[in-house]
């Protein structure tokens, strides 16, 4: 049997991570990938990633998910159940899903309230939105310009186990 692939975005602060590794821990035989360790290897010249980005911090986001689709594929042909998981919105999830298409991954979208990403953001030790960059510009681009790809789930008042237990349910 093959096993599955599943690609998990969502604005900062949606669960990502979280649900991301509770998911994989279900699965036997797995990896979860996260997408932002590619970023996390630049030692120097990192751009600045944000609502807005210019031509050097797009390329670096282009290679980020190209190095992260590039790992999944050969993780799942290793035998691996994958989950990859990062900041997915509009044309960069469609690519992701088509690089990955003939694996036929499992889209999972968590869209949380903004209240709840601001809460979240709040209660974490690494926080990612401020005064500049406040939760709702990433859920507003996420609902506007990502196609309506696999299951969307409002996680808000959810608890991991629950979600995972719909992403599960869905496969």
């Amino acid at each position: 049997m093959t096993p599955p692939l599943f690609i998990i975005t969502g604005a900062m602060a949606a669960g990502k991570s979280t649900i991301a590794e509770a998911l994989a821990k279900r699965l036997p035989k797995s990896v979860h990938l996260r997408g932002d360790i590619f970023r996390k290897m630049i030692v120097n010249g990192a751009a600045e990633m944000g609502p807005v980005l210019d031509d050097e911090a797009r390329q670096q986001l282009d290679l980020r998910q190209l190095l992260a689709t590039d790992a999944a594929r050969a993780y799942h042909a290793a035998g691996f159940a994958v989950v990859y998981q990062d900041i997915l919105i509009g044309q960069d999830l469609v690519a992701a899903a088509e690089r990955l298409a003939d694996l036929a991954p499992q889209v999972v979208v968590l869209a949380p309230s903004v209240a709840t990403l601001a809460q979240r953001d709040r209660a974490r030790a690494k926080t990612g939105y401020g005064e500049n960059f406040p939760p709702d510009i990433l859920a507003e681009a996420l609902t506007r310009e990502t196609p309506r790809l696999g299951l969307w789930i409002d996680s808000s008042a959810m608890s991991v186990e629950d979600v995972v237990d719909a992403i599960l349910g869905h496969t």
